[in-house]
């Protein structure tokens, strides 16, 4: 498909792509948009920043507004998991975006907000539910959800809601859903216990596979500095005196680590603000507009808060530490290059974080190749050379899921 009105969407959702500069579906969209609109389940695999929201939100609004009849109280037509509440917005927004001519009535169930407000928005029906895993389940759990008359179930980003530990809620609420439902799960890796979900979940699914697993972006460029302990804050800050790193990520381990560095990058003249877990919804989304509109150049995330940001325009991605789950290396780094675009990550590592860097070298295959002085850091996107294929150390232990807040 090379455009979207080779796949006979209505006049109404070609239009409000037009209007949205939507020019040509991205491969997981030509790829997984067919099948969805033929009424398949689709298992679609694809890296951060592909356009995989408007991969299962064009064929579902385009479903919806075949509809008619009265939307169902406490319920809607259709179910959308996110795992968190950075996503679950994005999403909403996109959906309202290219659902506005049709009335698309879509409510957001979320922890940080309003529960009055969503039981509410509830009560007369909708047609699209997006929702965190948690939350989700407490509305259910007093009643004031039902998921009755869910006709088309979609997960998004699967493979952290099992890193966040919602794979137990997952289940508990597919099964509250009607069995002959449609499902679309999209997820960036295939760890064993998505696989496992999957063949639970999805019947004869259309498998859409748009980048190897395990893979990073290709367009990111990849660089890793070594710095001694302790001198983690000097080295970023040396780094952002370069004035190409225009609108920056930089990934925290914890929620208190983001943010010191955030105000460590204030005392130090950098524009910075930070966003994780322990913060209201809307000090978090008052924070990504300013990073969205400029008017703060670095935004200090943790890994947890930092999914489903979709800021356009990152220049760089900074790893302050390197994350516990190797995996989460390839989500991070998303951030930057999307759609297509060309990004740089770069990585600082000091002596205690060794076994995590072999990690992540084992996950997105490729090795991080040493380097000299702060400022000559070359690519890591480099295969390993020969001499060094001898066995290395395993990947270190990956500790058990934990449930976060959402």
């Amino acid at each position: 498909m090379t455009a979207f009105a080779d796949f006979s969407l209505s006049p109404a959702l070609l239009k409000a792509l037009d209007k949205a500069g939507f020019t040509a579906p991205t491969p997981v969209q030509a790829a997984a948009i067919p099948p969805q609109l033929q009424g398949r389940d689709v298992l679609a695999l694809a890296q951060t920043g592909t356009g995989k929201t408007a991969a299962f939100a064009l064929p579902l609004i385009e479903a919806l507004a075949g509809r008619s009849g009265r939307r169902p109280a406490r319920s809607g037509f259709a179910l959308i998991l996110a795992p968190t509440r950075e996503l679950a917005v994005q999403i909403d927004a996109e959906l309202r975006r290219f659902g506005a001519a049709m009335s698309i009535r879509t409510v957001l169930v979320l922890g940080g907000m309003s529960r009055y407000n969503q039981v509410k928005l509830l009560a007369s029906g909708v047609d699209v539910i997006i929702a965190t895993p948690g939350r989700l389940m407490d509305l259910l759990t007093e009643r004031d959800a039902t998921l009755a008359a869910v006709e088309t179930l979609v997960l998004d980003e699967a493979d952290r809601m099992l890193d966040m530990g919602f794979i137990r809620d997952i289940r508990k609420i597919a099964a509250m859903i009607p069995a002959g439902r449609r499902t679309a799960l999209f997820s960036a890796t295939m760890p064993p216990e998505i696989e496992t979900l999957a063949n639970e979940l999805l019947r004869e699914p259309a498998r859409v596979e748009v980048a190897p697993q395990g893979t990073t972006v290709q367009k990111i460029e990849q660089r890793l500095v070594h710095v001694p302990a302790g001198a983690k804050r000097g080295a970023l800050t040396a780094l952002l005196a370069d004035k190409d790193m225009s609108k920056v990520i930089v990934f925290a381990r914890t929620k208190r680590g983001a943010d010191r560095v955030a105000k460590g990058l204030e005392a130090d003249g950098v524009r910075a603000d930070a966003i994780h877990g322990d913060k209201a919804q809307n000090a978090r989304q008052r924070a990504l507009e300013s990073f969205r509109t400029g008017a703060v150049r670095v935004l200090v995330a943790t890994d947890i808060a930092a999914r489903g940001i979709d800021v356009a325009g990152v220049t760089h991605v900074v790893n302050y530490d390197l994350p516990d789950e190797p995996e989460s290396y390839t989500h991070r780094i998303g951030r930057t290059g999307r759609n297509g675009a060309e990004g740089q990550a770069i990585s600082l590592c000091d002596d205690t974080e060794r076994d995590k860097l072999r990690a992540i070298e084992k996950v997105i295959r490729r090795a991080f190749l040493p380097c000299g002085a702060l400022g000559d850091h070359p690519p890591a996107a480099q295969t390993r050379p020969e001499h060094a294929q001898a066995k290395r150390p395993g990947r270190a232990r990956r500790r058990a899921p934990r449930r976060a807040a959402a």
